[in-house]
C-alpha cells in the first residue's frame, strides 16, 4: 500500500492547536474497525505535517519519535473528549501521508500514527458538521 494519499469516509474531529487547523480520524488495519491507526493531519494545502512533529518537540521538548507521537495521539483525543471540535460524521476526505509512525505499544487503542496533509471537501458548507462550544453544548455527532 502506498502511502502518499489515502481517501476515504469516516468521523471527522476538527480542532485548533497553536495556530494550525487540524483533523484526527480512525482506520482500521483489518475487518474488525478498532481504528488502530489515527491518523492526524493539518487542514492547509501548504502544509506536509511535519508542522505536528515540531509542536510535539517544542512544546514540552520531546525529542523521542514514539513521545513525540503519543502527544500528537494526546491533543486528538483529547480535542474529540472535551468536544471543543467541529465533529464531521461521515466526512470524505483526502490525506497526504508523510509519516507513518508505528508506536512500540497501544497507546490511545492506536498501533500507528499517520501524519500528513488532509482536504476535507465540503466543509466549508453547513451540510454534516455540528459545532460543539467550550461549554459542552450544542450538538455532537456519534461516538
Amino acid at each position: 500500500m502506498s502511502l502518499t494519499e489515502l481517501t476515504a469516509t469516516s468521523r471527522v474531529t476538527v480542532f485548533s492547536l497553536e495556530g494550525l487547523t487540524l483533523a484526527y480520524t480512525t482506520q482500521s488495519s483489518d475487518a474488525r474497525g478498532l481504528g488502530d491507526i489515527g491518523l492526524v493531519a493539518v487542514v492547509d494545502e501548504q502544509a506536509d505535517g511535519d508542522e505536528l512533529w515540531r509542536l510535539a518537540r517544542d512544546l514540552g521538548g520531546r525529542t523521542h519519535g514514539g513521545e513525540q507521537a503519543r502527544w500528537i495521539l494526546t491533543q486528538a483525543s483529547r480535542a474529540r473528549m472535551v468536544r471543543t471540535y467541529t465533529d464531521l460524521a461521515h466526512a470524505k476526505w483526502t490525506a497526504h501521508i508523510r509519516r507513518r509512525f508505528t508506536l512500540d505499544a497501544l497507546f490511545a487503542n492506536h498501533e500507528v500514527l499517520m501524519t500528513g496533509r488532509i482536504a476535507l471537501p465540503g466543509s466549508g458548507g453547513s451540510s454534516g458538521i455540528r459545532t460543539v462550544t467550550h461549554d459542552g453544548g450544542g450538538a455532537h455527532g456519534p461516538a
